[in-house]
């Protein structure tokens, strides 16, 4: 199912660093470095006409509770006709290097909160799933803990009739040298940030 961004719309990306790429907080349109900016960059190089606009709300290090925390200000105050949303990695991460966990129970609560109240804008939702591009033993073990939460957010996302980008599934099928995409297991080199762009791209549509 693509999403259908209408003549004049807003787009809001949101989620963590992986979104968050190094914006520049202080200016409001800055889509930092990544995947919103390069999939922002080649939807209006593809439609100038349609003179979408694109906001992002990336803040490195959050896990879903954060945005839970900020969607009022963040998300439903400015009113985007479509909302993307890629979380996850730091709600398993923070179990292995904080001995802080996140069930997939809270996950689930606390992102079926988020998009409870996205209902009220009328706005098309993209759910972009979490990804672990494991480069060691060690890390390979934490998919015991994402795998669940990439389960919930595809529930989710056909519980929302939201748009599914399966980007975890895309990394696990792309046979290269896994460094090609990360150079951390988590965070994208700008070859793995283009990838993510190129599904996003695949998922939206514009509409007269």
């Amino acid at each position: 199912m693509t999403v259908e961004v209408p003549l004049g719309g807003r787009v809001l990306f949101i989620g963590d660093s992986i979104t968050d790429a190094g914006r520049d907080r202080s200016a409001g349109d800055d889509l930092g470095t990544g995947y919103a900016m390069m999939a922002a960059a080649w939807f209006t190089a593809r439609h100038p006409g349609r003179r979408v606009g694109f906001v992002n709300r990336g803040v490195s290090g959050d896990r879903v509770r954060d945005l839970r925390a900020r969607w009022e200000t963040d998300c439903l105050a400015l009113a985007p006709d479509v909302v993307s949303i890629l979380i996850g990695v730091n709600d398993t991460w923070r179990r292995y290097d904080r001995n802080d966990p996140t069930s997939a129970a809270d996950f689930a609560r606390d992102y079926r909160h988020i998009l409870d109240a996205t209902r009220r804008l009328d706005a098309r939702i993209i759910l972009v799933e979490p990804f672990l591009v494991p480069l060691h033993d060690a890390q390979r073990g934490w998919r015991e803990d994402l795998d669940p939460k990439v389960d919930v957010v595809r529930r989710l996302a056909a519980e929302f009739d939201a748009t599914l980008v399966a980007v975890d599934e895309l990394f696990q099928a792309a046979d290269v040298d896994d460094r090609v995409w990360t150079r951390d297991g988590v965070h994208p080199t700008p070859f793995g940030h283009a990838l993510i762009a190129q599904a996003w791209l695949r998922a939206v549509t514009p509409t007269a």
